[in-house]
């Protein structure tokens, strides 16, 4: 089974930013900052500003990774 990669826009330090991320990430990555409390915006922008990695689609990736795991929860795919 294929994951689409959906590509949005963002503004992430008040630049407007394209970034491509499976329907699975993009869902969690919202979860997240409900949470938190925040703007999807903003919680892009954190993980931007604490980027070790080249790319911010592979360091949102990891990001959301990392949070789940942290938590014990699974990433479930669309139509899971």
């Amino acid at each position: 089974m294929k994951s689409a990669v959906e590509k949005r826009s963002v503004v992430v330090g008040g630049h407007k930013t394209s970034i491509s991320l499976e329907e699975a990430f993009w869902a969690q990555l919202k979860e997240i900052a409900r949470t938190k409390e925040c703007t999807l915006s903003k919680l892009i922008a954190d993980i931007d500003a604490g980027r070790l990695h080249g790319n911010l689609s592979s360091e949102i990736r990891l990001f959301v990774l990392d949070y789940v795991r942290s938590r014990g929860r699974q990433i479930q795919s669309p139509g899971q």
